[in-house]
Formats: C-alpha cells, structure tokens, sequence
C-alpha cells in the first residue's frame, strides 16, 4: 500500500511548503493578532503620554529590573568561576599543571578569536 506522505524529494518539499504557506486562516489569524497589538500599544502609550509620572516609575523600574538581571547574571558567573576553581582544587597536582594548561591555552586561542574579529 502506498504512503500518502511525501518523499522528501524537492519538489514534494516546495509543494507542500507552498500549500502551509497558502493558509488564509493563519494569515487571518496573524493579521488580527498584529491589529489587536498595534491597538493594545497605541492605548499603552497614550495612558503613558498623558501620565507622565507613571511613565517614569516604569522606565525606572524596568531600568531596575535590567540592573538586577545584569547583577544576578554577574553573580552566576562568579559562581561558576568558584566552582570550577573548586574543582581544580581538588584534583591531584599533576593533573590540575595540564587541566589548567590546556585551559590557557583554550582561553588565550578564544580571546586571539575575539580580538581578530573586532578589528
């Protein structure tokens, strides 16, 4: 019996990318999804125009709120950093010389990557 699903051949491929793109009820569905946002903003920023102190308590507190998230991704970074020198604490010493050799080289390669694609 013959499987009804295509071959993954391309042209099966564009056939049937072209009929999901060729749903109107999704276009539909998108189109009022984007009006219903533009409207929502719209209202947002006419109720924040015409308050201008609530305007300013919520750019402070999402500037707060970005703050915060930078400081506790600082924090799992230090974290991270404490672990990983814990764990080189706690290896024999002659696997810690080329665990962290190879780590030096690692970083050093990484940064000369970094600094090559800034300039």
């Amino acid at each position: 019996m013959a499987d009804d699903r295509s071959s993954g051949e391309p042209i099966d491929v564009l056939v049937r990318s072209s009929r999901e793109l060729l749903r109107p009820e999704e276009l539909v569905r998108e189109v009022t999804r984007d009006i219903v946002k533009d409207e929502i903003r719209r209202h947002l920023d006419k109720t924040l125009h015409d308050d201008p102190k609530l305007e300013h308590d919520l750019r402070e507190a999402v500037r707060d709120l970005l703050a915060a998230r930078a400081a506790e991704y600082a924090a799992v970074l230090r974290v991270g950093t404490a672990t990983a020198r814990l764990g080189l604490a706690a290896l024999p010493p002659e696997v810690r010389r080329a665990l962290t050799k190879d780590l030096v080289e690692l970083v050093s390669k990484e940064l000369g990557q970094i600094v090559e694609r800034s300039l």
